[in-house]
């Protein structure tokens, strides 16, 4: 338990933060939390520039434009952290690093507790990549500790990330492209108690590959007795059951003592400021953070101080922070004000959702087989295109297969949903635990599976089934499995309607498709000429999504051209005022109206500060049904909890795809596996849903196969393979936050209550054994769960 006067110690400390902008005698280590280094003497590279051509961040002449904030401070809007910022440095000097094994020394702490975190603001410089590299940290007693840095694409034509640092366009080599640019940001733990000497950087200079900038290098120390550390106090847009907003306040403990027993209690206070609900935290260890919930209601709509009190059931004390707006807003178009809309916490918590691919490209239902296996979805535009962009050999399977004069439009009677049963489908996604659903309501094809009234007649109500097939879906499920959050996928742009091609790009053109054989141009049945794509085509079926079939998540692809701000914010306020929280995800067009990223068939080494979603198919590279998969390429049960349980302790949810045939059935391996998998899902809930992921490690990086999730009450070891037993016991090599008095069982296992446990070591060389024997173990699959209950 943390004792009193180490908490006194910590809270006594008046420490003033700025939510906005950050005085340079704030920053001096004498008192400051953020410690930001200076990498000036390691620049070498420019990456921004007044103009096209100036700087070369990219070396291809390309850039980001010219900060428009007042460097040399940035305090990110996420985490509270403070940086040093280089922005425009003129019209030659550096201004970043590209990572190449750099080390670089870090200042003592002249009395301060031991650096607690380092933060970066970073990115990388090749488009559709994702750049990784292992930054390791050397401490004074010679040990280390590695962290692995990932940064999506510094731009994307389609406009699908969000960084930290959002820029409007980016500078090309011969002018401006209004694509955003970004920076993003990232936090890596450091080991309790130990003093950091020096921060290697990895190499990452390959140009073909990408290569890793950073930008800024912050590190975080506590007071300078130790103790307890509020980082930050952040305002939501979210609000909790009573009506009250939700406000996010981190805390960190940069002691040498757990949090536990009474722990702390969590309020706010400021002029004009009711806490209506106080956040409670049980459970902190040294080196470890957590953002605790609060409660409140705020009657001034200006920025206030305000404090955060904490109680340890004896004393009280406070931390103070400067310049907080509360108050829940109205949303604009305005792109700041959207840039405040964020994921809900049903979302958070849910984890798992089923994708399911539907359409005409069922009909085709071919994508051919690993490890030339291509999107069966995209049959059309494949065989279509250059035989260049066909490794798959989809030209000359459809050649042979329908013929030279078949064009696309000719699978709509084929497409009967004849076997479709929606209930039957809700009932399985359920079994199969999994807490939403995201359903094609109009792919690529532009081929709508729900009413979109005036806008277009290429829609199963006017051919295929003649079926609303989204209200039949969303109906069973709300009859059937009410707890199911239901989503709608939504193409913004359509391959070859005519009236997308004013917003054309690339082979995107909106132009007719041509056929490979004739070179005759494939009609767009039941296209609708329209005056404008966005605001007489998208527009109108995005909001017939939002308020026909009241979606909980929009679920956009491809971003480009689009209508989002003006959708966005009317949806948000229209769900807000049905006290309705909503979610929209990354691919919308507009990166500030993005509460989650959606990396597809993804997976990271670490957690991931901003919430992520990685969506892929049962099939291993298809998401629409590929009649060219075998059944034991489909993944198995034992796949679909590995990949769950590892994508949840990196704070991501899974998005798993099935590929519906023609008719509506579905391939039975893919249920037979789901259900297998649903089963230990349910039986484990507790440490997958509602869970949170571990701020010091996510996983074991050596020896056994190990994930870490945990709650405000539990924490939980995830073994994705059976573990070792020595000495009848099993180990764990990782500062577990196990404290005497607390309960360890084998989770979901007959007979696996109140096991016998003790801990060696110290900080990051404490191990955790817990008695087991093989009887046990034997009663478990898939994935071994061992749960600490906190006393």
């Amino acid at each position: 338990m943390l004792g009193g006067n180490s908490i006194r110690a910590a809270l006594l400390l008046h420490v003033i933060v700025s939510a906005t902008t950050i005085q340079e005698s704030a920053l001096k280590q004498n008192g400051a939390k953020d410690v930001p280094l200076d990498l000036s003497p390691h620049y070498n590279n420019k990456a921004f520039g007044t103009y096209p051509g100036e700087a070369s961040f990219d070396g291809l002449g390309q850039s980001y434009p010219a900060p428009d904030f007042a460097a040399p401070y940035y305090t990110s809007s996420d985490t509270g952290i403070v940086y040093t910022f280089p922005g425009y440095t003129g019209p030659s000097a550096p201004d970043n690093v590209v990572c190449d094994n750099q080390n670089i020394p870090v200042p003592t702490n002249n009395g301060n507790t031991p650096y607690f975190s380092a933060s970066f603001l970073l990115s990388e410089d090749k488009e559709q990549v994702i750049v990784t590299g292992n930054v390791t940290f050397t401490y004074t007693d010679n040990t280390t500790s590695v962290y692995e840095l990932r940064s999506l694409d510094w731009y994307s034509i389609l406009t699908i990330n969000r960084g930290q640092l959002m820029f409007p366009s980016r500078f090309t080599a011969t002018g401006v492209n209004y694509n955003r640019s970004h920076i993003y940001e990232s936090a890596a733990p450091l080991d309790p108690g130990k003093e950091l000497r020096s921060i290697n950087l990895p190499a990452a200079t390959s140009v073909d590959d990408g290569r890793l900038h950073i930008f800024a290098i912050s590190l975080r120390h506590g007071a300078s007795s130790g103790g307890v550390d509020v980082q930050s106090v952040r305002p939501t847009q979210k609000w909790l059951e009573s009506g009250a907003q939700a406000v996010e306040v981190t805390i960190n403990n940069v002691g040498s003592e757990c949090i536990s027993r009474d722990g702390l209690v969590l309020s706010l206070s400021g002029d004009g400021l009711e806490a209506t609900e106080e956040g409670y935290l049980k459970r902190l260890c040294p080196g470890d953070q957590k953002t605790i919930t609060v409660g409140v209601k705020s009657s001034s709509s200006e920025p206030i101080n305000a404090s955060a009190v904490l109680d340890d059931g004896t004393n009280q004390w406070s931390v103070e922070f400067e310049n907080i707006r509360f108050g829940l807003v109205e949303w604009t178009t305005d792109l700041d004000n959207l840039a405040k809309h964020e994921s809900p916490d049903w979302f958070n918590d849910a984890k798992f959702g089923i994708f399911i691919h539907w359409g005409p490209y069922a009909v085709t239902g071919w994508g051919n087989s690993s490890p030339y296996e291509s999107y069966a979805e995209w049959f059309w535009w494949y065989s279509t295109q250059d035989p260049t962009h066909d490794r798959s050999g989809f030209r000359d399977y459809r050649l042979r297969t329908y013929g030279e004069s078949w064009a696309y439009d000719d699978t709509f009677p084929s497409f009967t949903a004849s076997a479709f049963d929606a209930k039957a489908w809700v009932d399985l996604i359920a079994d199969a635990g999994a807490k939403y659903f995201v359903l094609t309501t109009k792919h690529h094809d532009g081929f709508a599976l729900f009413d979109a009234g005036a806008t277009t007649n290429r829609t199963s109500l006017h051919y295929g089934p003649k079926r609303d097939l989204l209200k039949e879906l969303f109906d069973a499920a709300a009859e059937y499995q009410p707890s199911l959050k239901r989503g709608t996928y939504f193409s913004l742009p359509e391959w070859f309607n005519p009236s997308f091609a004013p917003y054309g790009y690339d082979s995107w053109s909106g132009f007719p498709a041509t056929n490979p054989y004739t070179g005759a141009a494939e009609s767009y049945t039941g296209h609708i000429p329209v005056s404008d794509f966005l605001s007489d085509v998208m527009l109108p079926q995005m909001n017939a999504l939002a308020y026909n079939y009241s979606t909980d998540i929009m679920w956009c692809d491809c971003g480009a051209a689009n209508a989002t701000a003006q959708f966005a914010s009317r949806w948000f306020n229209t769900a807000a005022a049905q006290n309705r929280q909503i979610a929209i995800n990354s691919r919308c067009g507009v990166p500030e109206a993005a509460d989650f990223d959606t990396p597809e068939y993804a997976r990271f080494n670490s957690a991931q500060q901003r919430k992520w979603e990685s969506n892929l198919g049962m099939d291993p590279y298809s998401y629409g049904y590929n009649r060219a998969t075998p059944d034991d390429a489909y993944m198995t049960a034992t796949e679909i909890v590995y990949m769950l349980v590892d994508i949840v302790a990196k704070n991501g949810n899974l998005l798993l795809d099935i590929g519906a045939r023609a008719d509506g059935s579905l391939v039975q391996i893919e249920v037979d596996n789901l259900r297998e998998a649903g089963r230990w899902i349910q039986a484990h809930e507790e440490a997958i849903f509602g869970t949170t992921y571990w701020f010091v490690q996510s996983e074991l990086s050596k020896g056994a196969d190990v994930r870490f999730t945990q709650t405000g009450e539990a924490f939980y070891v995830l073994f994705l393979e059976r573990p070792v037993i020595q000495d009848g016991r099993i180990s764990i090599a990782a500062p577990v936050p196990i404290l005497e008095g607390d309960e360890v069982r084998l989770l979901a296992v007959e007979g696996g209550e109140n096991l016998t446990w003790k801990v060696s070591g110290q900080g990051s060389e404490r191990v955790l054994r817990i008695e087991v024997d093989d009887t046990l173990l034997d009663k478990e699959e898939f994935c071994w769960v061992f749960e600490v209950k906190y006393a």
